[in-house]
């Protein structure tokens, strides 16, 4: 398919581009139909809703308030009512708007806070919050603060008004882009190689959008449902095609043709990709088994912008590649190859700098790396769910300053008032029973209708507060069965409590599934025990630490203000479960990396130091710039303007951080230091059993030498693996006082010197491995800047061949 793709790169390129513009007109054309349905199943505030919609089936449009507060006086004075009248008068005219209930009416007496120095207005729209018009909701913002004088204030609060105070659309999307671009073109130091990948995931996140909005015309998809599609799409799809670029790049620079080098990258990083993308949706759908409505919306959005960032990142990726051919090098990176011809790709550097340094001190570094983040999820012990409402909005915004005001004049619980809903008994014996409880501030029952009744509720305490869910479980467990009456709490309050508790018991369960089907793919790809046990622990150390950071921020309110996100509160109820999902998916994505190249030098040499030294070298520095890519997008949604929004965006980008950083580069490496061959540990009759399952392939090697079956001048050859008796010669390459020496070029020929097989560079560390097609004897020389030529001969049996190479000054050793 990759190359079907990259030879038939403009009809790719016009069935993405139609495809893209074809569902965006089809979405712009027939709207959004988002729904927020947070009811459970066979919860008290689900019947409690169920009541009260078969008594009042029609159910009017959003109603917002308009609050004022005077500073001298009262707001009964003529003064006052001179300003706020026109203006309530005004609103009541607009189109769209269907009642304003006012404090000076007859029957408005309750609106006005007992010292009278704060009201409020009730403005009730035609439609609900989602469809009134945005130019509606501007023109009733600034009639009523166009009332404002000195002393008066005039704030807004409501589902509405809090739409026209969100940033606008596209600008942590857009932000996300900008800092990836600038990683990217560090990393690639070539415009169009950091372009590709910001195409290919801006297509796939563009169409998934729009197919979300048409989804949600047929099913029920909540408001945060494409925020969250926007935020793992955008990190997934530049990352998936971050990995391919990469891999197509390096196979230039080792001298392959552009066609062949886009082949081998899909066949080889593109299947990690595939394997990767799906994980991230196996673990998404794992919230399915939560038997939430709500968060089937979340599962169909964020699996159509990966499964569409998947096949971008596998179609329209080598589609691209094809059109810029060499371009997607930089023309420092042209003009070296065309030089001095094809590069060695030999990890040297930082990276095989730092992962020789975890090799040497494994100890200290799962030490300090595990104390870290045992530091980091200590928070997690004081995690509370629940839900985030207008009292969490920024201090300068008209919503938070209205709730405030609410809360000043009529009490804090004013904000969350819960309604008990009585079906039949004495509801007068039960409003008696409900005033008498600590913890209620204020009752009020309005007149049955179909024989319910509902009791307005006011505690004393604020939506968010501890006490708030003490009195519910009060009103359930007591007050209610104590009255004789069959009644049911509900209201936003109640809701959000019932979905923090259904949460809090389903988690572990969640939990269990999506580390079980963790550990079941690795084991089928990595054929060990050992590895898929240590990934386990490794998300779920993560999880906390990353959890810990959110509480830290956004529930003990450790720089709220400073980041832009609003006053402290609860962690939304169903956040845990989104990020966990996502959190498994994009760690097992880092996992696959790092792991199969370990997993290829092991199957090689059997040497597990080197393996893991070689895997941590070679893939540290791809899995850290496609960390940071997700860091920025993760980190920009900040600014959506949404709370949950930047909850998921702040807790996914530590996650990340803390996954890439420490975990993969620190902590994994130096675990399988210390457990040495273990890791690759797999009983017999487990390893018959399992499927075989190639998650990335190792590249083909070219042949030369006929019959022999040599390998000549590919950096780090492989031996194919239809040459039974294949192994290898590593080793280090050391100077006498047994410092490693970096850059030296060993070279295998034949016994008699005439042919090369293959030819290598040592690592910072010293390290090489030379292929070998099969047992015999060998001739291997040893070449450094500064130090005397060495060749020796080598006799490899059926096994692979340890042999260390000592390079001195002024010494040559004559063939052995």
């Amino acid at each position: 398919m990759a190359r079907w793709c990259y030879r038939h790169r403009l009809v790719v390129l016009f069935l993405w581009v139609g495809a893209l513009f074809g569902v965006g007109f089809a979405g712009s054309a027939a709207g959004t139909d988002y729904a927020n349905s947070f009811s459970l199943p066979n919860t008290d505030s689900t019947r409690a809703y169920d009541l009260m919609e078969k008594a009042f089936p029609q159910s009017s449009g959003d109603t917002d308030t308009v609050v004022w507060k005077v500073d001298d006086g009262t707001v009964r004075d003529e003064s006052v009512r001179s300003r706020i009248e026109p203006a309530l008068e005004e609103i009541g005219r607009m189109e769209g708007v269907g009642e304003v209930s006012s404090p000076y009416a007859a029957q408005g007496a309750a609106q006005i806070s007992e010292d009278g120095r704060i009201a409020y207005a009730q403005v009730t729209f035609t439609e609900q919050a989602n469809s009134v018009p945005k130019e509606l909701v501007e023109d009733v913002v600034d009639t009523a603060q166009d009332a404002e004088r000195a002393g008066l204030q005039v704030e807004l609060g409501g589902q509405a008004i809090t739409r026209v105070q969100e940033p606008p659309t596209g600008i942590a999307e857009l932000v996300g882009i900008v800092a990836a671009a600038v990683v990217l073109f560090i990393a690639f130091g070539s415009l169009f190689a950091m372009l590709l990948p910001l195409v290919v995931a801006i297509a796939a996140l563009g169409t998934g959008l729009m197919a979300t909005s048409l989804l949600s015309h047929v099913t029920d998809v909540p408001e945060v449902a494409p925020l969250l599609g926007s935020l793992i799409g955008l990190g997934v799809g530049i990352d998936y095609a971050l990995f391919i670029v990469t891999r197509h790049r390096k196979g230039i620079l080792r001298g392959m043709k552009p066609e062949e080098a886009a082949v081998t990258a899909l066949n080889t990083s593109g299947r990690a990709v595939l394997f990767a993308g799906g994980t991230v949706c196996i673990a998404l759908a794992g919230m399915l088994v939560m038997n939430m409505r709500f968060l089937d919306g979340v599962v169909i959005a964020t699996s159509l912008t990966v499964v569409l960032s998947v096949l971008a990142a596998t179609t329209l990726l080598p589609a691209l590649l094809g059109l810029l051919g060499m371009r997607v090098l930089s023309r420092r990176q042209r003009r070296r190859l065309a030089a001095a011809g094809p590069e060695s790709e030999e990890a040297s550097g930082l990276a095989a700098r730092w992962s020789a340094f975890v090799e040497r001190r494994p100890r200290s570094v799962a030490v300090m790396a595990l104390v870290a983040m045992v530091i980091l999820a200590l928070p997690v012990l004081s995690l509370r769910l629940g839900a985030t409402d207008q009292g969490n909005h920024q201090e300068s915004t008209t919503t938070r300053q209205a709730y405030d005001l609410l809360a000043e004049g009529f009490g804090p619980g004013f904000n969350g008032p819960l309604q008990v809903v009585a079906e039949r008994g004495d509801t007068d014996a039960l409003v008696s029973a409900i005033r008498s409880t600590e913890g209620v501030a204020q009752v009020a029952a309005a007149p049955p209708a179909q024989g319910i009744t509902v009791i307005q509720v006011v505690p004393t305490t604020s939506p968010q507060s501890e006490q708030t869910d003490q009195l519910i479980d009060r009103l359930r467990d007591d007050v209610i069965p104590e009255s004789g009456t069959e009644a049911h709490v509900g209201g936003v309050t109640a809701i959000f409590k019932d979905f923090a508790s259904v949460t809090g018991d389903r988690l572990p369960y969640f939990i269990a599934a999506i580390i079980t089907l963790g550990f079941l793919l690795l084991l089928v790809a990595f054929r060990s025990l050992v590895v898929p046990l240590t990934a386990a622990l490794m998300n779920l150390i993560a999880a906390a630490a990353s959890f810990g950071v959110l509480v830290a921020i956004f529930q003990w309110g450790w720089g709220t203000e400073l980041l832009g996100v609003g006053k402290e509160g609860p962690i939304t109820a169903f956040l845990p479960v989104i990020m966990l999902s996502l959190l498994f998916g994009l760690s097992m994505d880092y996992q696959v990396f790092l792991v199969s190249r370990m997993h290829e030098e092991w199957v090689h040499t059997k040497d597990n130091a080197r393996a893991v030294r070689v895997g941590l070298a070679e893939t540290s520095r791809v899995i850290n710039c496609a960390a940071l890519i997700m860091i920025c997008v993760f980190s920009a949604f900040v600014l959506s303007g949404d709370m949950e929004g930047a909850m998921a965006g702040i807790g996914l980008a530590a996650a990340v951080a803390l996954d890439a950083f420490i975990l993969r580069t620190a902590l994994v490496p130096a675990a399988m230091h210390l457990l040495g061959n273990s890791n690759w540990w797999l009983p017999d009759w487990l390893e018959k059993r399992l499927p075989h399952l190639a998650v990335e392939p190792r590249e083909e090697t070219v042949e030369v030498g006929g019959a022999t079956g040599a390998v000549e001048n590919v950096p780090h050859a492989r031996v194919p693996d239809d040459k039974a008796h294949s192994t290898v010669v590593h080793g280090f390459v050391r100077r006498a006082d047994g410092e490693p020496v970096e850059g030296a070029v060993l070279t295998l020929h034949s016994q008699g010197g005439g042919l090369r097989l293959d030819q290598v560079t040592s690592l910072a560390d010293g390290s090489y491995i030379v292929s070998v097609p099969g047992p015999g004897a060998y001739l291997l020389s040893a070449t450094a800047a500064g130090h005397a030529a060495r060749a020796r001969q080598v006799t490899v049996g059926e096994g692979p061949l340890v042999y260390d190479v000592e390079l001195a000054e002024d010494e040559v050793d004559a063939v052995n």
